[in-house]
């Protein structure tokens, strides 16, 4: 049997950090254009409870999406032949926002940008993007296991590269949550008992389409026609609490496995108060206590919200044993997970070869 393996990993965290404190002296208004009444300290505070953010990583003003993601190809892509590729997949939902120029720029493809980058010259090497909201890297290993699977390829990249501090309102307290990464990963066709062993995904579009959407500064006396990413906090809280559970378990069905059979869980890197309350959850669903502590390894404390960027690059700092406290080894079994625009949910549980 074929099966999909990841060979290796690669991620770009830019180096400007940016705590809380950057946000002391921002103007808040709520969606009713009425500046927010409580003091910035207040606010912050009560973001940080929440989301558990205390800083968050930024691109430099020279830097877009494609420079993130090509970097953090090169570090996938260390002693493979890039030629090798049938497919370059990346995630992303905006495009190249510049620091001087909001709007979106698809044209070319970012998946093509990074081909070029690379200087890969075999035209069978198929690069396409995937703009499937926070979901979209994960997506893309799903997309790629298919083609592998298939037979139609033997080696793909797919890559996971948000800029989302250019397209964040900033007079949106939800600006704080929001920052820039990328992540690359290399599956190859193995004949391994291991690999991707089981993926679900479904999208939610009949009544919650619009909980994460684009939508204009709160700002009242900015208004132009700049788009700014908008959500319902607490409607996406509540779904997410409610379906991720069913999905990540849907996907341990499927393998044929249960849930103690599991060492870690890689959540996408929303909201540490909501990825908890989803890992309560599923273990009350699978009817397993207790939590182990280490199961769900953590980086948005540090790292921000990078949308497709998130499990990427967590997955690249656990493979190279740079989370302190989480180590993995060969034989064990991690579920990757994630909840985004869409709203799209996907899981997929894979075996350490």
């Amino acid at each position: 049997m074929i099966r999909s393996i990841i060979v290796s990993t690669g991620c770009y965290i830019p180096p400007e950090t940016v705590s809380n404190t950057h946000f002391l002296s921002s103007e808040f208004y709520g969606a009713d254009g009425v500046r927010l009444q409580k003091p910035n300290p207040e606010i912050i505070e009560k973001l940080y409870n929440i989301t558990g953010i205390r800083e968050r990583r930024y691109v430099s003003d020279a830097l877009t999406t494609t420079d993130m993601a090509f970097e953090a190809a090169l570090k996938a892509l260390e002693g493979i032949d890039k030629e090798s590729l049938d497919y370059i997949i990346v995630a992303q939902n905006f495009g190249d926002t510049r620091s001087d120029n909001l709007r979106t720029d698809m044209v070319p493809t970012i998946a093509s940008r990074v081909k070029h980058r690379l200087q890969i010259k075999n035209p069978y090497t198929v690069a396409y993007d995937i703009p499937f909201g926070c979901p979209g890297w994960l997506q893309g290993m799903i997309m790629a296991d298919y083609y592998i699977r298939s037979g139609d390829a033997r080696r793909a990249l797919v890559i996971g590269a948000e800029v989302l501090s250019r397209i964040s309102d900033p007079h949106d307290v939800d600006c704080m949550i929001f920052a820039d990464g990328a992540g690359a990963t290399v599956l190859e066709a193995s004949e391994f008992d291991a690999g991707i062993l089981s993926h679900i995904t479904r999208t939610d579009a009949f009544d919650k389409v619009w909980l994460l959407r684009m939508g204009k500064t709160y700002h009242p006396d900015r208004q132009g026609d700049d788009l700014f990413i908008k959500m319902d906090g607490h409607d996406i809280y509540k779904y997410a609490l409610k379906t991720v559970p069913l999905v990540v378990k849907q996907s341990l069905d499927k393998a044929g496995l249960m849930l103690t059979d599991v060492k870690k869980i890689l959540m996408h890197q929303a909201n540490a108060k909501m990825d908890h309350a989803i890992l309560t959850r599923l273990f009350q669903l699978c009817g397993v206590q207790p939590i182990p502590q280490d199961i769900m390894p953590m980086i948005i404390h540090w790292a921000g919200n990078s949308s497709v960027a998130t499990i990427p690059t967590l997955l690249d700092l656990l493979m190279k044993a740079q989370l302190d406290g989480h180590q993995v080894s060969s034989g064990d079994v991690i579920v990757l997970a994630s909840v985004g625009a869409g709203m799209n949910i996907n899981a997929m549980v894979y075996r350490l070869p």
